[in-house]
């Protein structure tokens, strides 16, 4: 070959764009970890069973995810549905109770959707389901954790505020607080008590929550 012969061009050294494994490996833990927990719940999501329905390597799952929470919390990211809008006409109650029932129907036929409402609520992830594979990593070092997190409050938090920046509030409403007062009832009914919290339950929620904060 002539010393002047053009070269074939390489990579960049580190640069992904130009490799499609990575992200292709990636997908397939995903949906691979998302499968299995459609199907069989926390417990069915294992760092062998993901590594062997995605057909990839132990060593390829830790490139992409330090932890088993990670990449659990990951699969739950894909699953969550998207935020209900807000109604935009209607009284204050009439709106509020549309956002409650929707949001009573997501707990009460959406077995994932509480599943990940207990597997937070468990204070997540120093229980990590995954095999327990932490590697010591602080809580602040799991992006995707607090991702899903902020993705789930959002979910909540999203309609709601919307709703009580009505000025027919007494006074300007802790969006928390009022979720606690609201939502915190449907998680109950549906982890404890086991009822269906239809129409009648919510509208009586949202007429004891209009009594406490609207203007007489």
């Amino acid at each position: 070959m002539s010393a002047n012969a053009a070269m074939p061009a390489q990579p960049e050294p580190g640069n992904a764009a130009q490799d499609p494994r990575p992200a292709r490996s990636r997908a397939l833990l995903i949906d691979a970890a998302t499968r299995l927990l459609t199907e069989g719940g926390i417990d069915a999501v294992t760092i062998d069973a993901v590594t062997r329905v995605a057909s990839v390597s132990r060593a390829t799952l830790y490139r992409h995810f330090g932890t088993g929470t990670e990449l659990l919390a990951a699969a739950f990211e894909q699953l969550l549905p998207p935020v209900p809008p807000a109604p935009e006409s209607g009284t204050l109650r009439e709106r509020l109770l549309a956002l409650l029932a929707k949001q009573a129907a997501l707990i009460e036929h959406a077995p994932l959707h509480l599943t990940l409402l207990s597997w937070l609520g468990l204070s997540m992830p120093t229980a990590g389901p995954v095999d327990n594979v932490d590697n010591g990593e602080p809580e602040s070092d799991r992006p995707r954790l607090h991702t899903l997190k902020r993705r789930l409050i959002a979910q909540y938090r999203e309609p709601f505020d919307a709703v009580l920046s009505s000025a027919g509030l007494r006074e300007v409403i802790d969006t928390d607080q009022a979720l606690a007062q609201l939502i915190g009832p449907l998680i109950f009914n549906r982890l404890v008590t086991g009822r269906a919290s239809g129409t009648t339950f919510c509208a009586r929620i949202i007429d004891d929550f209009l009594a406490a904060h609207t203007v007489s």
